[in-house]
């Protein structure tokens, strides 16, 4: 346990912090399920709406991703694997028919 001010004080921003940290990381995860959502629907209904959909979702998720490496919420390094893997998902569903 802390045992003077400075050290209380920095529990307490800490932890002020991860809460904050876990909201982004948590609005990643979600925005990322949505997009895998839209690209599904994409395949079982190719039109051009489902297609802006899917382009939209992901734009809105990679700037979610970047905004969480601009604030040091996620690694470059790791923000720049989310991208890529999702990137990856949604070329496979839009490209194949």
């Amino acid at each position: 346990m802390a045992n003077n001010k400075s050290a209380k004080k920095r529990i307490q921003v800490a932890e002020r912090n991860r809460l904050a940290n876990k909201s982004y990381k948590s609005s990643v995860k979600t925005l990322t399920k949505k997009t895998l959502i839209n690209c599904e629907k994409y395949k079982k209904d190719p039109n051009s709406d489902n297609k802006e959909q899917v382009i939209f979702s992901v734009n809105e998720t990679f700037s979610l991703i970047d905004k969480a490496i601009k604030k040091k919420v996620l690694h470059k390094n790791n923000g720049a694997n989310k991208k890529s893997r999702i990137n990856k998902l949604v070329k496979n569903f839009l490209t194949s028919k």
